[in-house]
């Protein structure tokens, strides 16, 4: 028996279904990159911040100890966010993978490809909460200090 083989159409229509998926991807990667993009600048102030411990005393050094702790906490909401967000791309890249090799080998499992796209979608809001997070902490330790406004 010869294998039946898509036609053209039921193709075309898979490829239309996979565009959403993709267009989701391209999404993850732009939250990927500004991720990744704080990332490297939380990491350049704490290199910044490690150079002047060594030398400070008193009240300075209380200063960057502090400070050196919330870039810490941001660093792991920032892997946790990243993490995610690869997460959430890699489950939808097996989304779109599902679909085409559902269509070619006719199989059914809708439902599969279905709680798969569940899955990135809950990754994708997981991350975004994380990046939500990392901003009101990078936010909140953002202040003058109250010696430098007498």
């Amino acid at each position: 028996m010869i294998p039946l083989i898509p036609g053209i159409a039921t193709v075309a229509q898979t490829i239309t279904l996979s565009l959403t998926p993709i267009f989701m991807l391209t999404a993850i990667g732009q939250l990927l990159n500004v991720l990744a993009g704080r990332l490297s600048r939380v990491v350049d102030r704490v290199r910044a911040l490690e150079e002047l411990h060594s030398g400070a005393t008193g009240a300075e050094l209380t200063r960057y100890i502090w400070e050196l702790r919330r870039l810490d906490r941001r660093i792991s909401i920032i892997n946790a966010a990243l993490f995610l967000a690869v997460s959430s791309a890699v489950m939808t890249a097996i989304v779109v993978a599902s679909l085409f090799v559902a269509t070619l080998a006719k199989l059914h499992f809708a439902s599969a490809v279905a709680v798969a796209f569940i899955l990135a979608m809950l990754l994708l809001i997981a991350s975004l909460v994380g990046f939500m997070i990392e901003v009101r902490v990078s936010l909140l330790s953002i202040h003058v200090r109250e010696d430098l406004l007498k």
